[in-house]
């Protein structure tokens, strides 16, 4: 019999963590910096890549540009083959909202450290969630 070599989780459909970021180095919230951290975190928690997403102003003229502090920040989504990572900036506020699911399980102690340590931030909230 061939071994199966994601290790997915038993008697659920997966696992999410919610972690929320605060005090969080700005300067890291671009494209570059946003992908970087997607392929670091993908490595890290072994997932595979796949498609990725950013919605933000980039390309935007000025005047159309969100303002609202609790706006203005960029989101991607980074699909993995057992599902997506996603991410939600606030540039003025210097928060990051992160949801990593995954129908393969993974670390999530050592996703959110990593997290943690990449934007400079300090975790606030960090739940894991086991999907039924």
């Amino acid at each position: 019999m061939k071994k199966n070599k994601y290790k997915m989780l038993t008697k659920s459909y997966g696992k999410e963590l919610v972690l929320d970021l605060y005090n969080c180095n700005s300067k890291k919230f671009n494209r570059k910096e946003i992908a970087r951290y997607f392929r670091e975190l993908c490595d890290l928690i072994e997932m595979q890549r796949d498609d990725m997403h950013f919605w933000d102003d980039v390309g935007v003229p000025k005047k159309d540009r969100v303002t609202l502090p609790h706006l203005v920040g960029t989101s991607a989504i980074q699909f993995i083959m057992t599902s997506n990572v996603t991410i939600h900036t606030l540039d003025i506020l210097k928060r990051v909202y992160l949801n990593i699911f995954s129908c393969k399980d993974f670390d999530a102690k050592i996703a959110a450290e990593f997290s943690r340590k990449f934007f400079g931030g300090k975790i606030v909230t960090s739940k894991v969630v086991i999907r039924k």
